[in-house]
């Protein structure tokens, strides 16, 4: 008898062990089996859907959406891939565990994806190699520092530096108008999601532009080591209020919403990055939304967008990576009501002015990518409150 008893617990056992395998493997859930941490969502709306005429296009994101700024960016290229034309669209959430990236690259490669995008300096390497492994795919990096790329690979990078030269003479100017918040310190404030030539980038802008309308400057100058701790860049933010800053500028993706919580807390100013945030927030806090003046865009999700159109147009260079600036309608600032309603018509002119001298290279901006560690430190230590 028990004997029986524990035959029927052992054939049991198996038949709930092959449902849970039946409803849990990649064919059921679009084919990520070997990267069960990453989530699906979205980029048209069903799932994976489309004319099914059009491409079939998807986006990988090293993080999680959510951040109203450089990945969501992504998602709304994919958004308009799949409404405008008409592709079949899919958004995998990879998630912040950075050993999970590579078989989940390998893992899509090996589907039946026309297209595979992704973005980041970090996915960089193995980005690359998934495409020389898969030379019959078409592959994307929307954003990277890493000039190599593969025959298949088309890259981009962006004149950060630039737009954030921009941003920074928006902060000098409303630091010294004399706007409610205001004091007399001439102190503003940056921080980045690490210290690293990337972010860096943003923040040798960041400088010369305030400088350049504000030569007496100072800038607070902060790193959060993460890029998904909103609470830490609270923390960081309310000590650079404190201190002094009338507005700070967000360079640091999740943690950077912290900053707009700080600014609502202590009624200061701040300027977005990546994504227009004041208009991403405006309808779920306004109060919040109202003191970013405006915010240093990466136009991601247009470039996106263009660069799949031009897949779908067969006019797409392969093997390059190009620099989207001003110019290449790839960057520029947020000109939205807030920022006319906040800024003086005056402020407005002069900051015209300086995108201006901007486009027509009047202006040129150093770049941290290029510059030794110790210049860049030289900088941040001349503008140190």
């Amino acid at each position: 008898m028990k004997k029986l008893t524990l035959v029927a617990i052992l054939i049991f056992t198996l038949v709930l062990s092959a449902c849970g395998k039946s409803n849990n493997d990649g064919a059921s859930n679009g084919g990520s089996a070997s990267s069960p941490n990453a989530s699906e969502s979205a980029g048209g709306s069903p799932a994976a859907s489309g004319d099914g005429k059009g491409l079939k296009v998807v986006l990988l994101i090293p993080g999680v959406l959510g951040d109203k700024s450089f990945f969501d960016a992504a998602n709304r290229g994919l958004q308009m891939i799949h409404d405008q034309l008409g592709a079949t669209t899919k958004v995998i959430e990879m998630g912040t565990d950075k050993t999970k990236w590579e078989p989940t690259y390998t893992d899509i490669a090996s589907q039946d994806w026309d297209v595979i995008i992704s973005g980041g300096s970090e996915i960089s390497e193995v980005f690359n190699a998934t495409a020389a492994a898969h030379p019959e795919k078409k592959f994307i990096n929307y954003d990277t520092d890493v000039e190599e790329t593969e025959p298949n690979l088309f890259a981009m990078t962006y004149a950060t530096n630039e737009v954030s030269f921009l941003a920074g003479a928006t902060a000098a100017l409303t630091s010294t108008s004399g706007l409610p918040g205001t004091n007399p310190d001439k102190v503003i404030g940056f921080v980045g999601g690490m210290d690293i030539p990337g972010i860096n980038a943003f923040l040798v802008g960041y400088i010369e532009g305030a400088k350049y309308v504000v030569p007496d400057i100072k800038v607070a100058i902060s790193y959060a080591g993460d890029f998904g701790n909103p609470a830490k860049g609270k923390e960081l933010s309310l000590i650079q209020y404190n201190s002094g800053a009338d507005i700070i500028f967000n360079v640091a993706g999740g943690t950077g919403l912290g900053i707009f919580d700080a600014a609502k807390e202590k009624k200061r100013f701040a300027i977005g990055v990546d994504s227009d945030q004041a208009m991403l927030l405006k309808d779920t806090d306004s109060e919040k939304a109202n003191l970013i003046v405006t915010s240093a865009i990466k136009k991601i999700d247009q470039a996106i967008f263009n660069s799949v159109k031009k897949i779908q147009d067969g006019t797409l260079e392969f093997g390059k990576r190009q620099l989207m600036g001003f110019n290449e309608d790839g960057v520029g600032i947020a000109e939205n009501e807030i920022y006319q309603k906040v800024l003086s018509e005056e402020v407005r002119k002069q900051i015209d002015d300086v995108k201006a001298k901007l486009v027509n290279k009047e202006i040129q901006v150093s770049n941290a990518m290029g510059m030794e560690t110790s210049a860049v430190e030289q900088l941040r230590n001349s503008v140190k409150p």
